[in-house]
């Protein structure tokens, strides 16, 4: 580890910190309908879409028809995303002949994009067409993303509101979302990637000749415009196969710095207009504290594990840390830094390979993902699963007190208790279940590039992330396969959907309660004492799902050992 490393870590930290308010008072002015310094321009394309679908902005909706509209909205981005694919062929904008994409992936790929998950089970430039590039994955990139924000938004509301039934409107959150947050900071952000030496083009790929007189192929495209919203709003999807590796998704140093401040930005603004809304900005404060806390536990960690390198090569003299999977461009602090960045938000892209990290290092991520990636999170995802264990400590609290607990003046009750767990307790069933279920199946097992504990964590990996809709990969395991692209898209609808669902129930109920005044006794939700309980509850909720995928291992291992022996002698 050297100092160097370390400021670096501490500007970053700095940064976000900075433009948690600024981010947070813009936003809370766009969801609240008010005016602000873009309106003068957007004002007018805004009502235009209002016309044109057909939205009235002055009707309000109740938690059950928002959730309702939010998932038609879905099923309408996954028949378009599959239809591109499968049509890619007769397409245009495809100068490098892409054939049309194989059914499962196509279904696994249009999965993995309208739950922001953004898991690729296929090499980009050699897979997708510029059309579908553009029209079908950065498309989704900008709703995927939206959506996230606006359920937040709508949880919000429910903390927020009192003694009315509804939480805003689908329709108007989600194209203000789009309109007036991520297209205009989108669009400047991808001229400086491209001034920083991104392609920015609909050419042709580029033939050239290396050094040694062979012929190669460099593959280009509209990539600055994709990268800006796949870091931004927390997709994770690249357009290359080696993703933010690559140099021409992620060229320099200072381009590299520029995509992890923008993966946390939105998600830790979202905290701010959370106080904002409910009147008392220390509460968004004390839920960015304890991200805080999860997050630079995290960042040490990994840091630490990568700096210290492998012991056996240590001890031959090969000393300077593990750089193993790294790019030399960005060496083992800015590597260590983005894989916890990408890990505790549901970005999921990658600028070096986790399946090369050390045993701690790589832990790191995937334990992140693992407490239900609200260490900021995804996009809106991030806040309202924090949210949900909020209720769960503040119900921990009133336990040890005696007293229906509250929060920010709601009374927590039953429901909202029981939702939340729903919610939380879905994710790990899902990711052990589908890891132990892969092991027993021989086609599955044959997906494994090493063996023994590495390859199985490189299954379970690979739940994880689409679970906690993610994305990132261990990358030693080939994906592409019926099994793990039918499973895998199972695992991301529950993951995305499952908490989704349960988190509307809650803010429909909340929005209905009466505001109960503070009294002596009413826990304070906004110093050390309750952030401490908050990251106490989330760590023991998420050590007693860490812990089990720690034990499944040996025995489901033993187990497919057995299951290949009798399908063998079948």
């Amino acid at each position: 580890m050297t100092v160097i490393g370390w400021i670096e870590i501490l500007v970053y930290c700095g940064i976000i910190v900075a433009l948690t308010p600024l981010l947070g008072a813009y936003m809370t002015r766009v969801f609240s309908g008010e005016r602000t310094f873009l309106s003068l321009i957007l004002r007018p394309v805004e009502i235009a879409i209002y016309k044109i679908a057909g939205v009235n902005e002055q009707s309000e909706q109740h938690a059950v028809t928002y959730t309702i509209g939010m998932l038609l909205f879905h099923v309408g981005g996954f028949l378009l995303l599959y239809a591109l694919m499968r049509f890619q062929a007769l397409l245009p904008f495809n100068p490098a002949e892409q054939s049309a994409v194989a059914p499962d992936l196509s279904f696994n790929t249009s999965v993995s994009f309208i739950t922001n998950t953004n898991w690729q089970a296929y090499g980009g430039e050699s897979t997708m067409s510029y059309l579908v590039q553009m029209l079908g994955l950065t498309h989704q990139n900008y709703l995927s993303a939206a959506t996230g924000i606006v359920l937040a938004m709508a949880l919000i509301r429910g903390f927020a509101r009192h003694s009315v039934r509804t939480v805003g409107n689908f329709w108007v959150d989600i194209t203000r979302c789009t309109l007036y947050v991520l297209i205009p900071i989108c669009v400047p952000y991808a001229l400086f990637l491209i001034w920083q030496g991104m392609p920015q083009t609909l050419g042709p790929y580029v033939e050239a000749t290396t050094l040694e007189g062979a012929k190669q192929t460099i593959a280009v495209g509209p990539v600055a415009s994709q990268v800006a919203i796949k870091m931004l709003g927390t997709n994770g999807g690249g357009f290359f196969n080696a993703n933010a590796a690559h140099p021409f998704e992620n060229s320099t140093a200072l381009s590299n710095f520029a995509q992890i401040i923008s993966i946390f930005v939105i998600g830790a603004a979202l905290t701010n207009v959370f106080g904002r809304m409910i009147g008392d900005q220390r509460q968004g404060w004390a839920i960015l504290g304890a991200m805080g806390v999860l997050f630079v536990a995290g960042v040490i960690t990994a840091y630490a594990a990568e700096a210290h390198g492998n012991d056996a090569l240590n001890a031959l003299g090969l000393t300077g840390g593990n750089m193993e999977g790294k790019e030399v461009r960005f060496g083992i602090v800015a590597s260590a830094l983005f894989a916890v960045i990408t890990t505790a938000a549901s970005c999921g892209a990658v600028n070096a390979m986790h399946d090369s990290f050390t045993a701690i290092g790589g832990m790191v991520p995937l334990i992140n993902m693992q407490l239900g990636e609200i260490i900021v999170g995804g996009v809106g995802a991030g806040m309202y699963g924090m949210l949900l264990f909020v209720i769960i400590a503040i119900f921990v609290a009133g336990l040890m007190v005696g007293r229906t607990p509250e929060y920010v003046g709601k009374k927590i009750e039953a429901k909202e208790v029981k939702m939340a767990m729903l919610a939380i307790l879905i994710l790990p069933l899902m990711y052990l279940g589908w890891t132990a279920v892969a092991m027993l199946v021989p086609s599955a097992v044959a997906s494994m590039n090493n063996p023994g504990p590495h390859g199985f964590t490189e299954v379970l990996y690979a739940y994880v992330s689409q679970d906690a809709n993610n994305g990132s990969a261990f990358a030693g395991l080939n994906a592409n396969t019926l099994f793990y692209n039918l499973t895998g898209a199972i695992a991301m609808l529950v993951g995305r959907f499952w908490m989704i669902i349960p988190t509307m129930a809650i803010a429909g109920s909340l929005v209905v309660k009466k505001t109960v005044p503070a009294s002596a006794g009413t826990f304070p939700t906004t110093g050390g004492l309750f952030v401490g309980l908050l990251v106490g509850v989330i760590v023991i909720i998420g050590g007693l799902t860490f812990f089990p995928a720690l034990a499944l291992g040996p025995i489901v291992e033993q187990l497919s050992i057995n299951a290949g022996t009798l399908f063998s002698a079948n």
